[in-house]
């Protein structure tokens, strides 16, 4: 009896300390993702990538190290990531011990047939789009369930009612376990959450799109959007766009270490609960330094110095109303008008 309740083993990493999705989703991940964009070589020409060998190499890193959390999408290297991680899953026999999330929206075949009319409902939010992207998902993942599916990007062409009853099906299935939705807008998702909510839908989980300290539009909606509904957040672009920075190099040195890269990641992660980075490269080297945000907790005064570097304005309302005391614990000046409050 006493071995039933050991304690497992310490992780290899802190890529192994696992955490819960989100309120919304209880399953248990690593607290960085690997992007699997770069799975794949054939994009090299514009935006990189790697050959097989190579690419099976950092995904065993990734998963030596730890790691359990990988995002790719229909379309990513022409259907070579999708591909290449089934192959690589079921060579290693642990399809179950990944999260994985994949995506639709996007025409994952038009490398195959053009960008014409022959594709046109290969790519979308609508019904056939779905089941043809999610279809050939499963076929080439060698699964037979996604973990997490994202709507990639709002087309603007299909009723909320439409999308959220499609993925419930897909949910009701078994095919998808958790809904995620990228490169939105918040009240987008708020309409559909609501409308997935009071008609007992499975409503999204988890939020995936641009954020960094340069581009801070995350925080004027899509974060309090996400805090309401208890969903998760995967930010891209935390490595590239800023690591010139010399306020990162600042930081970094504070900490005694290098890797600028690691106080960027390090930065997003202090900023909201439930956050889960999209790291990418295609180094083991580079999964290195990204582990190393999972070590460093920056001071108040540091996150203020590097925000302080790059003015970001919130924006009307919140700029005139204030934002969320329950979030910032002090009241805005129109709300400390009306009398004392505690938060």
């Amino acid at each position: 009896m006493s071995r039933l309740f050991t304690p497992a083993p310490a992780p290899p990493t802190q890529l192994g300390q696992y955490r819960i999705l989100s309120s919304s989703a209880g399953v248990r991940v690593s607290p960085l993702q690997l992007g699997a964009m770069s799975i794949g070589d054939a994009w090299s020409n514009f935006l990189g990538g790697m050959d097989k060998e190579r690419s099976f190499a950092l995904l065993d890193a990734f998963y030596e190290k730890g790691g359990n959390f990988i995002d790719t999408a229909n379309n990513y290297q022409d259907e070579q990531s999708e591909t290449w991680l089934g192959e690589w899953m079921a060579s290693r026999g642990i399809r179950d011990r990944i999260v994985l999330a994949t995506k639709f929206t996007t025409h994952y075949r038009s490398y195959e047939i053009g960008k014409g009319n022959a594709g046109i409902n290969y790519s979308g939010n609508h019904r056939r789009s779905l089941h043809v992207s999610v279809r050939d998902s499963l076929r080439k993942l060698r699964t037979d369930y996604i973990d997490i599916l994202y709507l990639h990007w709002w087309d603007y062409t299909t009723s909320i009612k439409e999308i959220m009853d499609s993925l419930h099906i897909l949910v009701e299935q078994g095919k998808v376990l958790y809904l995620g939705i990228s490169d939105s807008p918040a009240w987008i998702v708020a309409a559909a959450n609501t409308y997935a909510i009071e008609n007992g839908k499975t409503p999204f989980s988890i939020y995936q799109g641009l954020w960094n300290l340069l581009e801070r539009s995350f925080e004027r909606d899509i974060i309090p959007m996400a805090r309401h509904f208890g969903m998760a957040l995967a930010p891209w672009g935390t490595e590239d766009e800023i690591r010139a920075s010399e306020a990162l190099a600042k930081v970094a040195a504070e900490h005694g270490i290098e890797s600028v890269t690691a106080i960027a990641l390090a930065y997003v992660l202090s900023k909201a609960p439930n956050v889960f980075p999209i790291v990418g490269g295609r180094k083991v080297e580079h999964l290195d330094e990204n582990i190393q945000a999972l070590s460093i907790k920056l001071t108040s005064e540091q996150v203020e110095y590097l925000e302080s570097v790059v003015p970001f304005n919130i924006g009307f309302p919140s700029s005139f109303i204030g934002e969320d005391p329950k979030v910032t614990k002090k009241s805005a000046s129109i709300l400390a008008s009306t009398g004392n409050l505690a938060f």
